[in-house]
């Protein structure tokens, strides 16, 4: 699963070795926060999967990863078999125009975009907790 670093101008996508490497990415996705528009929770993030890897990894009902263009735009997609994840649509942003990524911490990430962060990143789970 990945994780998340928020501050109050961007996100950041942390993406292990593994991940990298099944993404097809050198480097973490960085998001600004102006370029969030709508984040969703949901238990089935195969649902929300459109167009195809470009490049990518797509393993049905086991793992989709990389960059899935569509006519609609290019989504970073980053799924892991049937485990609850977190849609954030974007507008604006040069490279992506939606994040689809099974995550542990969507719930976080909600509560913590409505928060004022300080400039340093941090684990969302952190941003939140009691």
């Amino acid at each position: 699963m990945v994780t998340l670093l928020l501050d109050s101008a961007q996100l950041e996508v942390v993406l292990s070795a593994t991940e990298r490497a099944a993404a097809f990415r050198q480097r973490n996705v960085q998001v600004a926060r102006e370029h969030i528009t709508k984040v969703q929770l949901t238990d089935d993030a195969w649902s929300w999967l459109r167009g195809v890897p470009r490049p990518g990894l797509l393993v049905p009902g086991v793992i989709a990863s990389g960059s899935f263009e569509s006519a609609g735009g290019v989504d970073f997609v980053l799924v892991r078999r049937r485990r609850p994840s977190v849609v954030v649509d974007l507008d604006g942003d040069a490279e992506f125009q939606r994040l689809v990524l099974t995550t542990r911490h969507g719930l976080a990430l909600v509560q913590a975009l409505r928060l004022d962060v300080e400039d340093e990143p941090a684990d969302v789970a952190d941003l939140v907790a009691p």
